[in-house]
């Protein structure tokens, strides 16, 4: 018997600094690639045709319980690669009990922060935005899947599918 493996547990690390306790929810990159419908001439149906990746197919959400003063101060972050964030996820098999370690790391900044309300003696979630150049997700080592808008690589599975192109372009 085969069942999926879910989440455990996770950390959140921005640009390398630990936000274990701090970090309450994530919203992970949606991942949506760009198509348009072609029907040309003696043609019985469209056909999708793929033109890379969505307008913010990269974007992630990050929620943490309150004030964090250092997180607040990346909102300038000046590139559009200029802050990393990495999510660790332990995933277990309940079948086996073992466990997977997922990784998506990603680099972009912070577009929008959301304090939400304030009341006295409620709890308080502050969400951040992350507009995202680069992803990068590997299980247990493997890398499955990397995003570098700024570079043209896009690697499935250990394919890169840009590699062609990059050389048509010259690059």
């Amino acid at each position: 018997m085969a069942l999926p493996a879910k989440l455990k547990n996770f950390n959140i690390f921005v640009d390398g600094i630990s936000m274990i306790g701090v970090a309450q929810e994530m919203t992970l990159p949606k991942l949506t690639q760009k198509l348009i419908a072609y029907r040309g001439g003696g043609m019985m149906a469209a056909v999708n045709v793929e033109l890379g990746f969505d307008d913010g197919a990269l974007d992630m959400d990050m929620s943490v319980g309150g004030l964090v003063a250092d997180l607040l101060k990346k909102m300038g972050t000046s590139t559009a690669d200029g802050m990393q964030l990495r999510f660790v996820g332990a995933y277990q098999d309940d079948s086996d009990a073992l466990y997977k370690s997922c990784t998506i790391q990603t680099r972009g900044r912070f577009t929008e922060v959301d304090w939400g309300t304030a009341k006295v003696g409620e709890d308080t979630t502050h969400k951040y935005t992350l507009k995202n150049t680069y992803v990068k997700i590997t299980v247990d080592g493997e890398v499955l899947l990397e995003v570098d808008a700024l570079n043209m690589i896009w690697v499935v599975g250990g394919e890169d599918k840009m590699a062609a192109l990059r050389k048509a372009m010259g690059m």
